[in-house]
């Protein structure tokens, strides 16, 4: 019924296989992948007429993890999976970034890649699998895909690259990172690091590059053993180049001028005045095929401004703005900028700029992940906005879009690495990241004004952490390496690189080629040329601030941390909550209760947090033989009397002890109601407490029996 193919290999000391021709025999391509125990199922389904109207590619990729990969039951009311995880959203743009700029030029069939996690072993990430099993299903599909890729994991322990680090692995290692790349280069960077200097992440990468040529090996034999008949492209239209000769001749000079505008508003105004005057005019001329100028227009004014601004690059040296190949757009940092927030800053880069607010919480504010893998609480949260308003469109609101939740990631890995421990830092944190202006890296600007913005806040960071976009432009009259790449030389370049960092080494690193891959001289010239420009943008932040602010906003809840018995865990939270509930209601202070016994009792009133500490030790202390108390007086008896001393518990004040001399009755002394002190004079074998008043002057507090530490008060 089935004709399989399966190739196997060993790869970093586990078994990859990838298998085709059994499950989801109707797509175009698809294969099942397995690395360990993990199992992907990736398929490929490209229409086969391209949809009118489009001059772009419309490739979609959806990685997707179902909860029955590892055993467990989708949480809330439905119980089935609902909108992408965060860890799923980043994955597909993961594995698009590397494809896309393989497909041919001018395919523009509709295409969708499904990548299905159906089993994870809790040690292999799905997503690298995932990865190498879309590059195996499109390779298998026949659409004109330029590949195979591969991709792989490294760690760095001790010194040490490792290829695919186990999820254990990596908490030992000072680097998780990402590589996809063809047989001849890197294609696809993704990374966080601990401070690693530029030498150390280039050798991970060219690790990485080195670690996957095995699979793309292993998808080329399988690729000969059942690939499907290649589908053809449409070439260029008959009559293409001659408009395309025609639009240059009408074009070309308008937009080099254009292109000369160094302000982004007006530049973009004039480029669409040229566009639109050369369509008028085509729509004149009689001797043009109208079909064609539809179809073609666009990409031909695409490939015209692409010559215009990269050929002067290479030929002057300089840039659309001016600028030469190195310079970093000037810098204006400001921090505290909002006087409610706990921490803010508004960091300006040219054009792009990032306003950062810094919000502090405490542990019920962290958040609860439910992932595949395992369940945990995340207290570093790092949120990126881009309205349209900052690119000066009025398009959609209010929808956070893949590109905002990648953006995010990459500036919370870059911060991430510096952040104090718990221990040392017992706050939730939250930041946003709000972009006011764009035209260009707008997510470095949001490390940089992250940055700053925690350092408002009172959070002691390492060091400061700032980031850089580098840019390329490869042609066969030269390279060139631009820094702080503007949004124009991003849309119209090779390259966009992404550095960020400390003075130290580098936290993060992200990069997408646009063309079939770059040398290892080049991304060696680019981190070079990105070390310098970050410690640039290091000394324009140091002028806002150099360092952490000494202690929290007055408007922050200020945590105190307090240890308690375990064993008395139970009775500050009390039947059902009731105690600990009490306990906020009436001081108005916030408590976490750990299970190892730290209690974190947090308000913005120092007060209220000082009662609420001082009930819990009330309630977990305990009694102290001759220690002096203050108590109420709960019963009496013809024997003595009942006193609430410490939290819930009682004492005996026998009638012997409630005065000096012989007392008749005890209410002759004290009645229900009556403050009283007391001193702890014994506790017997079945825990009963005894007290005495007449060993306490009740006037000074003092005591009288010549023995005994100082008053203590309790509630």
């Amino acid at each position: 019924m089935f004709q399989e193919f399966r190739k196997q290999i060993d790869w970093g000391g586990r078994t990859l296989i990838l298998e085709s021709g059994k499950v989801a025999r109707q797509a175009d391509g698809a294969v099942m992948a397995t690395y360990g125990d993990t199992k992907v199922l990736c398929t490929v389904v490209g229409e086969h007429k391209p949809r009118p109207g489009l001059d772009f590619f419309p490739l979609a990729v959806h990685y997707q993890e179902k909860t029955f990969a590892a055993g467990k039951i989708p949480g809330g009311f439905f119980k089935r999976e609902g909108r992408p995880a965060e860890k799923e959203v980043l994955t597909s743009r993961l594995i698009d970034r590397p494809i896309r700029p393989l497909f041919a030029k001018g395919y523009r069939n509709e295409t969708q890649v499904i990548c299905t996690v159906l089993s994870h072993d809790l040690e292999n990430d799905p997503d690298i699998v995932a990865l190498v099993g879309t590059s195996a299903a499109l390779t298998l599909s026949g659409l004109p895909f330029m590949g195979p890729i591969g991709g792989c994991r490294v760690g760095y322990v001790d010194g040490e690259y490792v290829l695919n680090p186990t999820l254990d692995d990596l908490t030992q290692s000072r680097l998780d990172l990402i590589v996809a790349g063809t047989s001849d280069g890197v294609l696809m960077v993704e990374s966080e690091a601990s401070e690693l200097s530029e030498e150390v992440m280039l050798g991970a990468v060219m690790f990485g590059h080195r670690g996957i040529q095995p699979v793309i090996d292993a998808i080329i034999d399988l690729a000969e053993a059942c690939a499907k008949e290649p589908r053809d492209v449409p070439g260029k239209p008959e009559g293409q180049d001659a408009l395309a000769g025609k639009v240059a001749t009408l074009a070309e000079d308008a937009l080099r001028e254009a292109y000369g505008e160094t302000v982004k508003a007006v530049r973009q105004e004039k480029v669409a005045a040229v566009k639109r005057q050369v369509a008028e005019q085509l729509a004149d001329d009689e001797t043009v095929d109208q079909d064609l100028v539809k179809d073609a227009l666009s990409d031909i004014l695409k490939d015209l401004e692409k010559g215009i601004v990269r050929l002067d690059i290479i030929k002057t040296g300089k840039r659309i703005d001016g600028r030469d190949t190195s310079t970093v757009r000037p810098i204006a940092a400001e921090a505290g900028i909002l006087p409610r927030a706990h921490g803010s800053a508004l960091f300006t880069r040219g054009e792009t700029q990032a306003l950062v607010v810094t919000t502090l919480g405490t542990g019920q504010d962290e958040q609860i992940i439910d992932g595949l893998a395992r369940d945990y609480r995340e207290h570093f949260l790092l949120h990126y906005n881009f309205p349209p308003y900052s690119v000066g469109e009025a398009g959609r609101f209010g929808f956070t879009g893949r590109r905002e939740v990648g953006h995010g990631k990459l500036a919370w890995r870059a911060v991430r690495p510096l952040m104090p421990s718990k221990e040392d830092f017992p706050y939730t944190v939250r930041v946003v990241s709000e972009i006011t202006e764009s035209n260009g890296s707008s997510s470095m600007a949001t490390v940089c004004g992250t940055s700053l913005s925690m350092m408002d806040a009172g959070i002691p960071l390492s060091r400061p952490v700032a980031g850089i976009a580098m840019g390329l432009i490869k042609e066969d009259a030269g390279v060139a390496v631009l820094s702080d790449i503007l949004g124009d030389e991003d849309h119209l370049g090779d390259m966009d690189f992404k550095v960020a960092g400390t003075e130290e080494g580098i936290t993060s690193l992200q990069m997408d080629i646009k063309i079939t891959s770059i040398t290892e001289d080049i991304m060696q010239t680019a981190l070079a040329q990105a070390r310098d420009g970050r410690l640039h943008i290091l000394g324009e932040m140091a002028k806002a601030l150099t360092g952490a602010r000494d202690g929290v906003s007055e408007h922050a809840p200020r945590i105190t941390v307090i240890t308690i018995n375990k064993d008395k865990i139970r009775e500050i939270i009390g039947p059902g909550g009731k105690m600990i509930r009490e306990i906020c209601e009436t001081t108005g202070a916030k408590i976490d209760v750990e299970d190892d016994g730290t209690v974190k009792v947090a308000a913005v009133d120092q007060e209220a947090a000082d009662a609420a500490i001082e009930w819990i030790r009330s309630i977990t202390a305990e009694p102290e033989v001759g220690a002096l108390y203050t108590g109420k007086v709960v019963k009496t008896m013809d024997f003595g009397a009942f006193v609430n001393f410490m939290g819930a518990k009682d004492g005996l004040v026998h009638i012997s002890e409630l005065a000096q001399g012989r007392v008749g009755k005890t209410t002759d002394v004290v009645n229900v109601g009556d403050v009283v002190k007391v001193k702890l004079i014994g506790i017997d074998d079945r825990g009963k407490v005894k007290l005495s008043m007449r060993a306490v002057d009740q006037a000074t507090g003092d005591d009288i029996s010549g023995k005994g530490p100082e008053a203590k008060t309790a509630r």
